[in-house]
C-alpha cells in the first residue's frame, strides 16, 4: 500500500539559532521573486526548522549567514491556550548540512 508523506527541503542561509534543552529552532531564509505592479521584487521568507538529536548537533555547529540545506517532514500540532485552539505547522528536520560557511571565502 503507498504511503502519503508531507515533506519539505529547504536551501537557505541561516538567519538565526535557538538552542533549547532537547530542541534546536533554526531559521532559515528562502526567496522568491514576485512581481508588484508589473515590477519583479525578491521576497525573503522565513522557514522555522526543528531539530532533535543528530540534526540539533549539526545545527548548533552551523553560524548565522552559512547556506544549508535542511529536508524533513511536516508536522500539523494543535494546543489549547485560553480556551482557544492555536493551530501550528512544524517543519521537523530529518537531515540538515551545512554547504557553504559564511566565513569561508
Amino acid at each position: 500500500m503507498p504511503r502519503n508523506i508531507a515533506e519539505f527541503r529547504i536551501i537557505g542561509q541561516v538567519g538565526g539559532i535557538d538552542e533549547k534543552e532537547k530542541v534546536t529552532f533554526v531559521n532559515v531564509a528562502s526567496n522568491y521573486n514576485r512581481q508588484v505592479d508589473g515590477e519583479w521584487q525578491e521576497e525573503v521568507h522565513w522557514n522555522r526548522v526543528t531539530c532533535f538529536g543528530k540534526c540539533a548537533e549539526y545545527a548548533q555547529n552551523s553560524a548565522k549567514g552559512d547556506m544549508v540545506h535542511v529536508t524533513g517532514r511536516v508536522k500539523q500540532t494543535s494546543y489549547d491556550r485560553d480556551g482557544q485552539t492555536i493551530y501550528n505547522t512544524d517543519l521537523v528536520a530529518d537531515s540538515y548540512s551545512v554547504l557553504v560557511r559564511k566565513d569561508a571565502g
